[in-house]
């Protein structure tokens, strides 16, 4: 609208001398403000990127912002090289906490930088436990120094711990008040004795909410704020000058990825400021430092199939806020003045058709990635799309369908984030968008218009212009996406794996008939596709396999793909499962909200003993001691510690390799203050006399150790839970024998039970005629 002041900050590109600029190029660094004789520089260390090949780096570079000088800090003893760490500053000394150095390599360790020994110390730290993880959010408030949230795998952290940077000591705060939820990739700073936490993802949705924690109360707030707050988003960067936090960049990238949105922290009111730059630049996983009243932008970057790796150039900004406070309260009440006096009357003068018709036009709200045209991109219609809350779906379809601009050859979808429907968009729509987005005004969203619009309005009488307000109004976001496809039914897997599988066979001149052996179902651990060990048999599949598995993979949508192999009939029931696509057999597997990890090329999984795992799960194991004298990764330990509530878990186990994923998923699920891991022989190491419940689970017996079992029922008996393959006609006889062979070994251990059958679990077929079942015994004394 004319007269209206649109607030605005400039970015500059740094010119960097010393050391190639190409080594600020790097996402998931930390960076950090450093005294260094009196003059305030940036300390940036690890991330990804870099000159040449793009890796993990650990080199420590630091930047003087006024001149540009770049220069490598060779300090002794380096971390590994990592990403997704945390820097924070405490009198000087750099602490890197955590980060992440592969898929296995998810690090707890603390490292403290002394810059003027030019030494890195690996931190004893004492205390409570922190568990390893990545992409977290730290800040100090005096030697102290608080954690937040985090990824680790699959678990997302919701605790806030705290590291006293004098004693070295970790510890839990007993947090009161609003509870954030667990989540990675957000955003904290400090401000005085409060933490100010923004954003981030729980692993269902994107964040945008905004809490403060007084560290001298331990008191968490969720805080209200007025005027349009920041999207909600993900792997941004936020700041504190003066009396304003900022927060710019970050994911989903078309969320007002050219904007800062600033808080004054006074009145608590969002003030929105668009950025210009002649260049567009990914802020992902970028680093944002205040020096002075400057802002300095290090590193940041994406990578996706469509333009490959970018990095963003390291930028300042000058922070000029009080002329856009200024700003920010004249074009407020110039926008009122001449919406009030629109055609010289009243706004209440005006009907229905002519308030229509008159309605200024905002784009403030339409979030398009502009980089596609500013770059002479030709827009595709197959990749656009209007993203819309659940809630304005249906009036903002109907409103595309009125006036041709609803791609009906294309699905409409729902987005990851679960709250969003994508309407997929014509090319005509997209064009009227860039003109009109480009050409206009901020205005400030009414929440009471908008339930108006709700109410009131029909989708016969809205003209064009006032179609885009609706758009603006319920905060459409134009997004460049390929999710939405053709309307067309799906090939299933199996088709398509059919078809390219025939295609590579009549290529390699290899007969059709090797089909025959395409699976026709196929199970899932974590991202690992398993095929069946009947699949694929024929020795000339051999001759094409490094064409072969990745079309395999590619047909069922698969990240790794393996076959599976026979269990091995030996005591320690390895596994003998191939990985055909991928690096690694190490996996994370979840199931009834518990994290199994372990390395599928060497322990054996089976998918259909989770009715039995749910079962175990159910079981009230309050004030209860369990051994499990065949433990494997933890399938019975886990649901009876995590689910069943067990007291007290002895898990007996023997394969080495079982064993070490044992002690991984213990950690993984927080139990190991609950959890007595023996290593070796059941029959040598289970302890005796402790037990409510024994639980056998080895197949195809566990007969071996039942005597073990009845030596580790406390002296009144207990709950027996013996696992077995039995033939359907031998069902009773095999039951039988379990409850005479009990009483016998009772008598000969000295006691006086009286032994019954309790509950019979057919768990699965194991083959033809050839159950898995587990019979309950009950041990009671006489």
């Amino acid at each position: 609208m004319p007269g209206m002041h649109k607030l605005s900050l400039s970015v500059d590109t740094l010119t960097i001398l010393g050391e190639p600029i190409e080594r600020l190029f790097l996402w998931g660094h930390s960076a950090s403000p450093l005294m260094i004789n009196g003059v305030k520089e940036v300390l940036i260390f690890g991330g990804f990127g870099g000159v040449g090949h793009h890796a993990r780096r650990n080199y420590t570079l630091l930047l003087d912002t006024k001149s540009g000088h770049l220069k490598q800090i060779d300090a002794i003893g380096s971390p590994s090289p990592r990403v997704g760490h945390t820097s924070t500053a405490v009198e000087n000394i750099i602490y890197v906490i955590g980060g992440r150095g592969g898929p296995m390599q998810i690090f707890n360790d603390v490292w403290a930088l002394n810059t003027t020994e030019k030494r890195w110390t690996l931190l004893k730290c004492t205390g409570h436990i922190f568990h390893p993880r990545h992409r977290h959010a730290t800040a100090s408030v005096g030697s102290n120094i608080y954690v937040f949230g985090g990824l680790n795998n699959e678990i997302i952290y919701s605790c806030l711990n705290v590291l006293n940077s004098e004693t070295l000591d970790w510890s839990n705060v007993n947090i009161l008040g609003e509870l954030p939820c667990a989540r990675h990739s957000h955003s904290m700073v400090a401000y005085g004795p409060l933490l100010l936490m923004f954003g981030g993802y729980d692993g269902q949705k994107v964040l945008g909410d905004l809490y403060s924690f007084d560290t001298r109360t331990s008191l968490w707030k969720k805080e209200k704020t007025t005027g349009r707050g920041p999207s909600p988003r993900f792997s941004h960067s936020m700041f504190i000058y003066k009396n304003f936090i900022g927060i710019i960049g970050g994911c989903p990238l078309t969320q007002h990825n050219e904007e800062l949105a600033l808080l004054n922290l006074i009145n608590n009111r969002w003030i929105n400021v668009s950025i210009n730059t002649v260049s567009r630049d990914f802020w992902i996983r970028s680093s944002t430092i205040v020096i002075g009243d400057e802002l300095i932008i290090v590193g940041g970057g994406a990578s996706c199939y469509a333009f490959g790796t970018r990095f963003s150039y390291p930028m300042k900004m000058s922070l000029n806020l009080a002329s856009v406070e200024d700003s920010y309260s004249r074009r407020l009440n110039e926008e009122s003045v001449t919406f009030l006096a629109m055609e010289g009357r009243n706004i209440s003068q005006l009907n229905g058709d002519e308030l229509q018709d008159c309605y200024p036009v905002s784009w403030s709200y339409l979030k398009a990635d502009l980089s596609a045209s500013k770059r002479g991109i030709q827009s595709d219609a197959k990749h656009l799309a209007l993203q819309i809350k659940k809630k304005h779906a249906k009036l903002v379809k109907d409103v595309l369908k009125k006036f041709g601009w609803l791609d009906l050859a294309k699905k409409v979808y729902q987005s990851l984030d679960g709250i969003h429907i994508c309407l997929p968009i014509s090319g005509e729509f997209f064009d009227i968008y860039l003109k009109e987005s480009l050409n206009s005004e901020d205005r400030a969203t009414d929440l009471c218009e908008e339930n108006v619009f709700m109410e009131e309005f029909s989708v016969n009488k809205v003209s064009i212009p006032m179609a885009l307000h609706i758009f603006s109004l319920f905060n459409a976001s134009v997004i460049i996406d390929g999710a939405s496809c053709d309307k067309k039914i799906p090939s299933s897997p199996q088709k398509v794996m059919r078809e390219m599988v025939c295609y590579l066979l009549t290529e390699k001149r290899l007969p059709l008939g090797m089909l025959e052996e395409l699976p026709v179902r196929w199970d899932r651990l974590g991202d690992i596709t398993v095929l069946p060990v009947t699949s694929f048999r024929d020795p000339r599949w051999d001759s094409i396999a490094e064409e072969l598995w990745p079309v395999v993979a590619k047909s069922l949508r698969a990240l790794r793909l393996a076959r599976q192999g026979r269990i091995l009939p030996t005591g320690t029931r390895d596994s003998t499962l191939e990985i055909l696509v991928g690096d690694s057999g190490w996996v994370t597997h979840q199931e009834n909200g518990i994290l199994y990890s372990f390395d599928a090329t060497k322990c054996m999984f089976s998918l259909g003993n989770l009715s039995e795992k749910l079962r175990m799960a159910c079981q009230d194991c309050r004030d209860e001691v369990v051994v499990d004298l065949f433990a494997g990764i933890g399938y019975f330990v886990l649901p009876f510690l995590v689910k069943a509530k067990a007291k007290l878990v002895y898990a007996c186990e023997w394969n080495s390799h079982a064993i070490k994923a044992l002690r991984h998923n213990i950690h993984a699920n927080f139990m190991e203050d609950r959890c007595i891991i023996l290593e070796g022989d059941n029959r040598v190491t289970a302890p005796k006399g402790v037990a409510d419940r024994v639980c056998l689970g080895l197949l195809p017996s566990s007969e071996n150790s039942w005597r073990t079992a009845v030596r580790a029922l406390r002296p009144q008996g207990g709950l027996l839970h013996i696992h077995g393959n039995v033939k359907d006609f031998e069902e009773k006889s095999w039951l039988d024998y379990i409850v005479e062979s009990i009483i016998c070994i009772a008598e000969t251990e000295g006691l006086l039970w009286a032994v019954s059958l309790q509950h019979v679990e057919r768990v699965k077929s194991y083959g033809p005629h050839i159950r898995h079942i587990v019979a309950d015994v009950r041990c009671k004394t006489l």
